[in-house]
């Protein structure tokens, strides 16, 4: 048994590429469109797992876009993506700085929480040791679930 993918409805597709791509760092490895069905499929991959997912196609996030209109709730229900990156503090400045909320800041250097355009809950982890604690993250107080 191998972990594939993480499915994931979204209701705007340039946005969530935007997130995703742009902001979070995922990168495109593939795409799926299919006419009949109505729909778009795009696979991302984390920097650090590129060569692994261009090649056995995991581990990876499934983007769904289908073309007609439907509201999707509860975003959360699933629990969340998980995602280690280089440093945390960065990370989280790059995402405020473009307009993301930091639900949960990290204020210990290890842990904080977004979300994605379509309230998808993203937790972002420091890779290896915990980041000392700094401003203006210490400090910060939670906003919205995550």
């Amino acid at each position: 048994m191998r972990y594939l993918h993480t499915m994931v409805r979204v209701k705007d597709l340039d946005a969530a590429l935007h997130f995703y791509g742009t902001l979070f760092g995922l990168v495109e490895i593939r795409r799926y469109e299919n006419e009949k069905g109505r729909f778009t499929l795009v696979f991302l991959a984390a920097p650090g797992d590129l060569s692994h997912a261009k090649a056995e196609l995991s581990p990876c996030l499934e983007l769904t876009y289908n073309w007609d209109t439907e509201d999707y709730t509860g975003g959360r229900n699933f629990g969340h993506l998980a995602y280690e990156v280089d440093d945390i503090y960065a990370t989280c400045q790059h995402l405020m700085d473009n307009g993301v909320t930091i639900n949960r800041p990290p204020r210990d250097g290890h842990m904080a929480f977004v979300r994605s355009p379509d309230g998808i809950s993203i937790e972002i982890l420091q890779k290896g040791e915990d980041l000392p604690p700094q401003e203006p993250w210490r400090s910060m107080g939670n906003t919205g679930a995550w």
